[in-house]
């Protein structure tokens, strides 16, 4: 219905290709049509020539795409090539956790001739798209879009030039481990267990509502976001909503958590994991292959990968790894459409967030177990902030986070879980299917810390590559967020 200075335009949105999360997605989506914008939404896992098509044909005025994992970055850089090639000239909108300003100035905008705007959060969506489609505000808007972008870049290119450690000179620099008996804690157990025994009300206590404030864009540590004068009243009310369905969710059993974990012999060669077919360590099951930090860190710390954590092969010392996932249930996907079919956006939103907060939470306290299965944590006693600011002993990092970002880890650590038993699959980037899950690994190591292996340079990629066996190109694509140097250069 163009015409006149109150014309609203039509948005087509999309959680591109590989990736199932959509509540950021799906908010922004109730925000503008709750403006009068006419909001198409394919879903998740949307492949690039449907996106386009739909724009086209329907004759949208602009594209929005949305992803959480870092293998969608790429994908959206797909997408702005492919517009390209196409002649497609409307703007698009980039948005979703692992998404920046940065990225998009650095990555996609680059590829793409016309405006590719990064959207922040859904209470910005509204003005953003108001402005692109207003034909006196929008030159002024793209120029200064523009403008940010080329410092941006400016910017990233200065970080980039900062050298790098050579890769032999930052394992050289490794977490060196005074080992001890002490230490090495031996688990009660080896091998695999399925979890089917904790309900969601015992996984309810472990909570952290922070994060669902946060989902809904309402930012604040709970509970003094509760009294916040700012975002009070709206925290308040979201809450109680989120309480009373949570309530109901658990009373009527209307989702399965399932989850299964386990411990397996391990030690480390240089910056990988070796695990054990079994407690004779004489033949390996796999490898997991560590990336290790490559800045200069300053103080003479070390640079760290968590094969550190690992008693080397030839230490004398039986270490173990543990690793871990869980689903809060396969049914909030059907819960939520259920919601969205009776046109309650807004309940089948909160289905999701609370689906989220609980794999979060089942995941905390499967790791309470799995520390008393490993014996150190038997005398635990902490409390819920406690086990929020993570007082305890041992780590649970998740592969596509900061200390193991390469999502293509995953694939092992599922056929280690047979997660599939469980009904946790993964997408052909790595994300989780259901989209409420968590996994990782537990490293029980007094001091196992997290961290961040930040840019690496390219003969540490070539080693990593070579160790997983997978070419150079393939390892720079998956590894792209964390290239200190340009592969095509």
């Amino acid at each position: 219905e163009k015409g006149g200075s109150q014309a609203r335009g039509k948005i087509v949105m999309a959680t591109v290709k590989g990736d199932v999360h959509d509540i950021g997605k799906n908010i922004v989506g109730v925000v503008l049509g709750c403006n009068s914008y006419e909001v198409i939404d394919l879903g998740v896992m949307v492949k690039c020539d449907d996106i386009l098509n739909t724009a086209v044909e329907q004759n949208c005025d602009l594209i929005g795409l949305s992803g959480l994992i870092t293998p969608s970055l790429d994908e959206m850089v797909n997408v702005a090539k492919e517009m390209e090639r196409r002649g497609i000239d409307l703007p698009l909108l980039i948005g979703g956790a692992t998404t920046s300003k940065q990225h998009t100035a650095v990555k996609i905008a680059p590829k793409y001739s016309h405006a590719a705007v990064h959207v922040h959060d859904a209470s910005r969506a509204v003005g953003v798209v108001s402005t692109l489609l207003d034909s006196k505000r929008s030159p002024e808007f793209v120029r200064n879009n523009v403008e940010l972008q080329e410092q941006l870049r400016y910017v990233y290119e200065g970080r980039k030039s900062q050298p790098l450690l050579p890769y032999t000179d930052a394992v050289e620099n490794r977490l060196r481990i005074e080992w001890s008996e002490d230490d090495v804690a031996q688990p009660e157990f080896s091998g695999l267990r399925t979890v089917d025994d904790i309900s969601l009300a015992e996984i309810e206590k472990y909570i952290d509502w922070t994060f669902f404030f946060s989902a809904w864009e309402l930012k604040g540590k709970y509970p003094k976001i509760l009294e916040s004068a700012k975002y009070g009243e709206a925290a308040r009310e979201l809450f109680a909503n989120g309480q009373e369905l949570l309530a109901k969710i658990i009373a009527e059993k209307q989702l399965t958590p399932k989850g299964v974990y386990g411990f397996w012999p391990a030690a480390s060669a240089g910056d990988d994991i070796i695990v054990y077919t079994d407690d004779s360590r004489t033949s390996e099951r796999l490898r997991f292959n560590m990336l290790r930090q490559q800045s200069i860190i300053a103080d003479g710390k070390p640079n760290r990968s968590l094969a550190d954590f690992i008693a080397p092969a030839d230490s004398g010392f039986r270490d173990h790894i543990g690793a871990f996932a869980v689903t809060s249930g396969a049914e909030a996907t059907d819960l939520a459409d259920a919601f969205a079919k009776d046109l309650d956006d807004y309940n089948s939103i909160m289905v999701k967030a609370l689906a989220d907060r609980l794999a979060e939470a089942f995941a905390e306290c499967l790791h309470a177990r799995a520390r008393r299965d490993w014996g150190y944590g038997a005398d635990e006693s902490l409390s819920q902030s406690d086990l929020i600011r993570e007082k305890y002993r041992g780590i649970r990092p998740a592969f596509g986070y900061p200390a193991c970002p390469d999502h293509t880890e995953k694939g092992k650590l599922f056929d280690l879980l047979d997660a599939k038993s469980v009904g946790i699959e993964l997408t052909e980037s790595y994300a989780m299917i259901p989209g409420a899950s968590v996994s990782g690994l537990y490293f029980g190591h007094p001091k196992a810390r997290y961290f961040t292996v930040g840019r690496i340079d390219r003969d540490q990629v070539a080693d990593y590559a070579a160790r997983k066996q997978m070419d150079l190109d393939s390892a720079e694509r998956w590894l792209a967020p964390c290239l200190g140097y340009d592969p095509d250069a």
